[in-house]
């Protein structure tokens, strides 16, 4: 271990997305958030990420430069001693920036991924709406159940959209994907994904879409049937939150499953003279995802993070304490 690793060990930091350009994306990731990313469209920022196909990197500390898969595998004890896979992060955090509708798609359960994707984690994601059009929808599920051979013609002849279970958003609201659930985020969506590390996706239907080299994208449609739960779903319902006060912050469970947990933290401590105060355990790791305000993290032998909307801390699990000053709404990822 390094002299200047031990000097960061347990600290804070602060990390820099990967950036996707999907055709279905707009621009408010850079133009809400100051993601300054050179692409057009800004579909997707992978904001917590060790997953070859989008690593994020870190931006403070003595760690700055490298990426955060690197941080780990030089710093398992980051993780904590919560069972997971050995020496890797078990979740990916993103913003989504949806102008156009997503394709109707589903991803398979762990059990599918590891027999048929080399080993592979499946993906259950849980969805935090930021913001959203008047008009706004989500697909999830069917609206009665269903048979292979009955979608199966459906996709092929692009009508499977009046067996789709469309649900009205809006700003706050929370929904959880669980793998093998048919789904789609509509045009209008502003969304934090919280999901396992894995970027396994069955594209269904895509409206016949083509890329800017005038191809369509590829389905796959054969894996969707095999892994898509046919039975029907109810409407999804918003869960009970509590908020919980203390001093300075207040806090809401949104999502409980095994594979995260996610809370929504609230702070403001401008009228308070005591600043909200925090720690990691020695079982997880926690990460910080401003959506709103800003603020700043202290407590690291004087120097402090400032943070703004969009930014994304990562907190190594038994971190050293912190506290955190400034009016901002956060969401708090740990497992």
């Amino acid at each position: 271990m390094t002299k200047k690793s031990m000097n960061w060990k347990n600290k804070p930091f602060l990390l820099s997305p990967a950036g996707k350009d999907y055709l279905w994306g707009g621009n408010r990731l850079n133009d809400d958030f100051a993601k300054g990313i050179d692409m057009e469209p800004l579909a997707e920022t992978w904001e917590c990420s060790t997953h070859p196909d989008g690593p994020s990197v870190v931006a403070s500390g003595g760690f700055k430069g490298m990426t955060l898969a690197e941080v780990l595998r030089e710093h398992p004890e980051f993780l904590g001693t919560h069972p997971r896979t050995e020496g890797e992060l078990p979740i990916l955090i993103k913003f989504i920036d949806a102008k156009q509708d997503l394709s109707v798609q589903v991803h398979p359960d762990d059990a599918y991924a590891r027999l048929h994707e080399n080993g592979a984690l499946g993906k259950t994601e849980m969805w935090y709406v930021l913001d959203a059009k008047k008009d706004a929808r989500l697909i999830y599920g069917f609206h009665r159940d269903m048979d292979l051979k009955t979608l199966e013609k459906s996709l092929r002849e692009g009508t499977v959209g009046k067996y789709l279970q469309r649900v009205q958003i809006k700003k706050d609201d929370v929904f959880y994907i669980e793998a093998g659930t048919v789904h789609a985020i509509g045009a209008g969506a502003l969304i934090a994904e919280i999901q396992e590390n894995s970027n396994l996706t069955y594209r269904m239907y895509d409206y016949d879409r083509v890329d800017k080299n005038g191809a369509k994208r590829p389905l796959q449609i054969e894996k969707a049937l095999e892994v898509a739960n046919l039975k029907g779903s109810a409407q999804p319902r918003q869960p009970m939150r509590v908020l919980r006060y203390r001093k300075g912050y207040a806090t809401e469970l949104l999502c409980r499953c095994r594979y995260f947990q996610v809370e929504r933290l609230l702070v403001n401590t401008e009228r308070c003279r005591e600043m909200a105060q925090f720690r990691t355990g020695s079982n997880s790791f926690q990460v910080f995802l401003c959506t709103a305000g800003c603020g700043t993290l202290s407590g690291i032998r004087g120097r402090g993070i400032g943070f703004f909307r969009g930014d994304c801390i990562f907190v190594p699990a038994n971190s050293v304490p912190f506290t955190i000053h400034g009016r901002a709404q956060m969401l708090v990822v740990g497992c």
